[in-house]
């Protein structure tokens, strides 16, 4: 497929801990138009699977190739709209999970704030590091070429101090230790799709990482994530919220070294930890019948979400419309009935299924700081 003529194009870049999704849009005079996508999953494995689909017409490509890490991925990506003789990206944008304390809106990148963002990778270990390879492989390849950085936590600042803060001393609140959340370049998506937004939306958006966000008038006001992508429900891999002393009892038990329990928290639990054999919903819906074990890794992942989504309804006094999104979300109607049945105690309420369009939010938003 030629260039687009008189196109803008925004590059969006979407990059998790072990994949990259990118994303042609062409936004001038007002449209919205997704030019070319791909995404290139399994980054550092021995084979890693890539996708490219250019046009809407055209069949998305599938093949395996060695990507080692977030800079090859990129590369890879480039070389795909480069064959595909699209226009050079006027801007790029990119998902950043988190950008530490001082950073709350999306912004367009300078030095300065390149330097805060190398210091948020404690904030999330397992999303920034390959986030900024990716950045800094941009500015390399593309020197000229503006870059904007869009963070899941922009559209959570809006919290009240009830929810942002966590009980804890004044000298550890000054580190920065609070209620961040995460999600929200997807929750933003799922905005501009409600006419109107309901004055009480709870959004669940249900992925291997997953979170429930109470949305009060447009604006965020609790959800489950909290300092880190870790806290919350529990997740694919990821535990969510743990009594602290459970920490502690590991720690006095000799596992004191924070790589190990960080392997623990964010690889070795949830659905994979319970089920002790995968941590994809689909597979464990398979088996559920035969294997206990996943069984009850889908029985608690349904009583966390109804949980959640109750306790955030409480919080805004009332629910007028709950959201699925997300792969398990948009995709598993057994898990949505599940959660949905133990909701019916709240008045009668909306629920919706729609889709995360992270990239697209990135293009809207590289757009909007850009003209």
């Amino acid at each position: 497929m030629a260039g687009v003529t008189g196109a803008s194009p925004i590059l969006a870049l979407n990059c998790g801990s072990s994949s990259l999704k990118f994303g042609l849009y062409n936004m001038a005079g007002g449209t919205e138009e997704l030019v070319c996508e791909g995404e290139v999953e399994e980054v550092g494995a021995p084979e890693s699977m890539v996708s490219f689909k250019c046009g809407p017409t055209t069949h998305k490509t599938n093949h395996k190739a060695k990507i080692p890490d977030q800079t090859h991925a990129l590369l890879h990506a480039l070389k795909s709209l480069e064959e595909s003789r699209q226009p050079k990206p006027r801007s790029v944008g990119h998902r950043f999970v988190h950008g530490g304390r001082e950073v709350v809106e999306h912004s367009r990148l300078t030095p300065d704030l390149l330097e805060q963002l190398r210091t948020a990778a404690d904030y999330a270990p397992l999303h920034v590091p390959p986030a900024l390879q990716v950045v800094e492989t941009v500015g390399k390849q593309m020197p000229e070429t503006p870059q904007v950085i869009c963070f899941d936590t922009a559209f959570h600042r809006t919290m009240p101090d009830v929810s942002r803060t966590m009980p804890l001393p004044a000298k550890v609140r000054g580190m920065g230790v609070q209620r961040y959340g995460f999600h929200g370049l997807s929750i933003e998506s799922i905005l501009p799709q409600l006419h109107p937004v309901p004055e009480r939306l709870v959004v669940a958006h249900l992925g291997n990482g997953a979170s429930i966000t109470a949305i009060r008038e447009g604006r965020s006001v609790d959800t489950t994530m909290g300092l880190t992508p870790t806290g919350g429900i529990m997740m694919g891999t990821r535990s969510g919220d743990l009594d602290p002393g459970v920490l502690l009892f590991l720690m006095r038990s000799g596992l004191a070294d924070s790589r190990e329990l960080e392997d623990i928290l964010d690889h070795k639990s949830g659905l994979l930890g319970i089920s002790e054999n995968t941590s994809d919903v689909r597979q464990l819906q398979k088996v559920r019948t035969a294997d206990p074990r996943a069984d009850l890794a889908l029985r608690m992942f349904s009583y966390q979400i109804r949980k959640a989504v109750a306790a955030l309804a409480a919080a805004m006094g009332g629910l007028d419309a709950l959201v699925f999104t997300g792969g398990i979300g948009e995709h598993d109607q057994a898990m949505r009935d599940d959660v949905c049945a133990g909701l019916r105690f709240l008045s009668p309420f909306p629920i919706l299924v729609l889709p995360a369009q992270e990239d697209l939010q990135i293009a809207r938003i590289t757009s909007k700081l850009l003209s």
